[in-house]
């Protein structure tokens, strides 16, 4: 096997893996994907990898997930494609070509927010600024994604952004590599379920200065490429040691 494609199917399961020990998973339901490049090399974003039809999430290893194309023809593996997962995913990463690893999730805090009228993911606290400027709405509920128009209602709906609330439904996380994904589904639920507490407490809520806010969009720039190398690499060592199969 190509030793790129290897370790994206490695890292892609320990993705999986993790986020169903966080409880970001619900049943078997909800995919996670990642494109990779065609045989010659380029990217074009109609190959990619997804989780198979069925598989909790703590049971994906590297070997079982599907490598398919956008016509939904399953490459490699002896699994098979769902076909909500199909029609978000594959569409997804052609109609948004930044979006090279997709995550969706039905995850509780976040989730939460899409069931409001005008839910937003506020400024008011530090993990909430790490998306401050990346975060697309969607607020038209649609039903089972079962076509491919409503995969490209999808795409366009997340546009050029890394994050999707989609109303009354869930989130979609898209970034240039699954660490750094991950890195931000997992502290989008974090900024998430801070604001959900908070508001709880039914007293006044802090606000963040645009001057602050502008300042701290810049420092994330660069801190958030290390801190999800560090956090991913982290999550490895510890999957490594506990749950080494995933890596088969």
């Amino acid at each position: 096997m190509n030793p790129d494609l290897k370790q994206s199917r490695i890292d892609l399961a320990c993705a999986l893996r993790w986020a169903a020990r966080l409880n970001l998973h619900e049943g078997v339901d909800n995919h996670f994907s990642l494109a990779v490049p065609d045989e010659d090399g380029v990217m074009r974003g109609n190959r990619f990898l997804i989780n198979p039809y069925g598989w909790h999430w703590s049971e994906v290893t590297a070997s079982s997930l599907v490598l398919c194309n956008d016509k939904g023809e399953v490459l490699e593996g002896d699994n098979e494609v769902e076909d909500t997962a199909f029609f978000i995913h594959s569409r997804i990463h052609i109609g948004a070509p930044h979006a090279i690893c997709v995550l969706h999730t039905h995850m509780p805090y976040a989730t939460s927010i899409t069931l409001l009228e005008d839910g937003k993911l506020e400024m008011m606290e530090q993990n909430a600024l790490l998306f401050d400027g990346r975060v697309a709405y969607d607020d038209e509920y649609e039903g089972l994604a079962l076509a491919s128009d409503e995969g490209d209602r999808l795409a366009r709906k997340i546009g050029n952004k890394s994050i999707l609330f989609m109303a009354s439904h869930g989130v979609v996380v898209a970034g240039p590599t699954v660490a750094d994904a991950f890195n931000d589904l997992y502290y989008l639920e974090r900024a998430s379920m801070f604001q959900v507490l908070a508001k709880s407490q039914g007293g006044k809520l802090r606000t963040i200065s645009d001057r602050v806010r502008q300042e701290t969009k810049a420092q994330f720039v660069d801190e958030a490429p290390k801190l999800a190398s560090r956090h991913f690499s982290a999550l490895r060592r510890v999957l490594d040691n506990t749950e080494p199969a995933y890596r088969h």
